[in-house]
């Protein structure tokens, strides 16, 4: 597949008035705070995931086996970035977020260590946010991948990131029809050949 930035340009198109708890299939992608190339590199138009991309992955899958209303269809975990199709199956009994903070020792903040440096902060809290929806799903996942790369960064050696994890919010598209289902299916199967021209890569700037 050929590699068309325009095209799959990946800025938010969130209809308005649109119920995102609603059944339908989802393309996202969520980026690393500052395009930071953390989860592996592309070599040969092959993506090779680092320990941290492997946690991501995790993550990512660990979404279908927590959520039951929820499966996943095409995903990438790219150096920076992921792509990839949520399919919310059926409509959730959502009830209005609540606001308040995350107890201390749940996995969305991060553990309170003054011998370690500042990891990252990720309390990224579900304001604002309806159970079950697209923004709480990935919401959940921030976080949990926030956790287990603070995990991994005290007790497995990885490389501390700068601030928060993941930049805020999220790009997505609802896919409409079969025929735009796939052509997204294999935009995410291809977007490792396409890498040296991803608008997300950090060398581009330096060409």
């Amino acid at each position: 597949m050929t590699c068309d930035p325009d095209e799959h340009h990946r800025r938010s198109i969130r209809l308005k008035g649109h119920d995102y708890a609603q059944p339908g299939a989802y393309f996202v992608t969520i980026c690393t705070r500052d395009r930071e190339c953390l989860f592996g590199h592309v070599i040969n138009g092959e993506m090779h995931l680092n320990d941290a991309g492997e946690i991501a992955r995790r993550c990512w899958e660990d979404i279908a086996h927590r959520l039951p209303l929820v499966e996943l269809d095409a995903f990438v975990i790219m150096p920076n970035h992921v792509h990839g199709i949520i399919v919310i199956t059926d409509a959730p009994q959502t009830t209005p977020a609540v606001k308040t903070k995350p107890r201390r020792g749940e996995s969305c903040i991060r553990p309170d260590d003054p011998h370690q440096p500042d990891l990252g902060d990720h309390k990224d809290r579900p304001y604002g946010t309806t159970t079950g929806s697209l923004g709480r799903i990935l919401q959940a996942f921030k976080s949990t991948t926030t956790h287990e790369y603070v995990m991994g960064v005290r007790h497995r050696g990885l490389a501390p990131f700068r601030g928060r994890l993941w930049q805020r919010g999220f790009y997505e598209h609802i896919v409409r029809n079969e025929a735009e289902l796939t052509a997204i299916r294999e935009y995410i199967v291809g977007n490792p050949a396409c890498w040296d021209d991803d608008e997300n890569n950090p060398n581009l700037a330096t060409r």
